[in-house]
């Protein structure tokens, strides 16, 4: 399946000042609070429309609410679960050692403590209210037509995300029911599959789970803070994998009856937070083979690759196997700086080349059938932060330079 669009985003962009501004007295330490003003949520809707005007005006796609209701990219999902308790955990302590989140973020910041969330009982979903629907809503009400629904997207959280940060064994506490990571991932994955499916009742034909974790396992940092904690990476990595096929077996076993127009993507990066920062660095080649070819139900991999003494080369794109498609993220959103045209070309090129020699086929048809191009991250990861120097302007640049090298390299 060829990518849906030849120039995509990632799905967070920068807030409008007045959505700022409604947000001014929003405590954003507490990541996961759902207290919600109606000043706030008016203008949430207002700074959708902007969006999807600038959006739909440009030829921009796919289409997405800039992550505007949300404090953070992940937030939403976790604490709207049932069984589950949002606590405020000391730094690094509860945490795993070393990890380069937690690390940098108490080194640069300051910041000694986070908020998790933590299972105290069986996590179920509550079906009254379930993760993202108001959202999507909101958002799928705000487009033109029905014609709109199939070229946008919403982005979910990795099902991976509490527990790969927090010490091992700590995900869940005492007395919840909880004693091994299997059970604990096999109700959660439940959770994520009854999401999609009511998302995908209610319109929605394109979900990307952003997993920027993931790269951690190309990380030597947390590789060894792995190490020191008894933890044998390799499994982890397995068993974060096979979530994914916990989570879509059970909805992609119902095709073609349903959801054969169901897209999936997952974006990987090294994190976009405040001040342009980036946590980890590495190149692919320690995941490529198992990413690409043991989530066996992601149709498309966002992956990073605007800065190749960050993430390395291109050659782990070999192990990319027919039927699956790679967004090459080559424009970077942490610096304001307008990439050029032609370099990005060049990488598009070399990028299909590596996938032609490992298929052994022509560039012609891995740029056909594999690739497309989008930012490396979201504009906006957090609410309040985007990159240094990046505007309002800029970011639109950005999008359009992105479009404008798509229509050349595939006359789309």
């Amino acid at each position: 399946m060829p990518p849906a669009f030849r120039a995509d985003h990632i799905g967070s962009l920068l807030r409008p000042q007045a959505l700022l501004e409604a947000r001014a007295n929003t405590d954003f330490s507490k990541t996961y609070s759902t207290e919600v003003s109606e000043r706030v949520t008016q203008a949430e809707v207002d700074a959708i429309k902007s969006a999807l005007s600038e959006q739909i005006t440009r030829n921009i796609y796919s289409l997405t609410n800039g992550e505007y209701p949300r404090a953070i990219f992940y937030s939403g999902l976790f604490e709207s679960l049932d069984g589950m308790r949002t606590s405020t955990l000391p730094v690094p302590e509860a945490f795993r050692t070393d990890f380069p989140t937690t690390a940098g973020l108490l080194k640069q910041f300051g910041l000694k403590s986070r908020s998790v969330n933590i299972a105290t009982g069986k996590l179920t979903l509550n079906e009254r209210s379930p993760p993202y629907l108001s959202e999507w809503l909101q958002f799928r009400n705000l487009l033109p037509d029905e014609s709109f629904w199939s070229r946008s997207k919403i982005t979910l959280p990795a099902p991976s995300w509490q527990h790969i940060q927090l010490k091992p064994g700590t995900a869940w506490a005492t007395g919840s029911g909880y004693s091994d990571d299997e059970s604990y991932f096999r109700d959660l994955a439940s959770c994520y599959t009854r999401t999609i499916e009511i998302l995908y009742d209610h319109g929605c034909r394109f979900v990307q789970i952003d997993d920027p974790h993931l790269t951690y396992f190309c990380d030597v940092g947390f590789l060894n803070g792995c190490a020191r904690d008894g933890t044998d990476t390799d499994t982890l990595l397995d068993l974060y994998i096979k979530v994914y096929s916990w989570i879509f077996q059970p909805i992609m076993s119902q095709r073609p009856t349903k959801y054969a127009d169901l897209r999936i993507g997952m974006h990987l990066c090294r994190g976009n937070m405040a001040g342009s920062t980036h946590w980890v660095s590495g190149s692919y080649d320690k995941i490529a083979k198992k990413l690409f070819n043991d989530t066996e139900y992601i149709d498309t991999f966002y992956l990073e690759f605007d800065d190749e003494s960050r993430v390395g080369g291109f050659e782990p794109l070999q192990y990319l196997p027919k039927g699956k498609s790679v967004v090459l993220g080559l424009v970077s959103t942490k610096d304001a700086e307008l990439e050029d045209k032609e370099i990005l070309q060049k990488k598009i090129h070399k990028a299909a080349k590596v996938i032609a020699q490992a298929w052994n086929s022509s560039e012609e048809e891995a740029l056909r059938e594999a690739l497309a191009i989008s930012p490396q991250c979201g504009f906006s990861s957090h609410s309040v932060k985007g990159g240094v120097g990046m505007t309002w302007e800029k970011q639109w640049d950005k999008l359009e330079l992105l479009r404008d090298v798509a229509r050349e390299v595939w006359g789309a």
